[in-house]
């Protein structure tokens, strides 16, 4: 859901841009800007999208795992 249309809109729109670069620098540049995308675009707002969801999956699996201190303080103070 998230990773076929980023890489379908990377291709389509740096495919001009990259066309005649060599295979191993287009992958690079490539997976930069996939990898970056999704860790900072696409995945925080499907995580937030069906947190609802991704909660009672949790749940109902009887997960009785501690949340991590990340999970529970994402931001310490200083």
């Amino acid at each position: 859901m998230g990773i076929y249309p980023v890489v379908t809109a990377l291709l389509w729109l740096l495919g001009p841009l990259l066309d005649g670069l060599p295979l191993p620098v287009v992958t690079l540049v490539l997976t930069l800007v996939l990898v970056s995308l999704m860790s900072y675009v696409v995945m925080p707002r499907l995580t937030r999208a069906f947190g609802g969801w991704l909660s009672r999956c949790r749940a109902l699996a009887g997960d009785t795992a501690q949340p991590s201190a990340a999970e529970r303080d994402p931001a310490p103070s200083r």
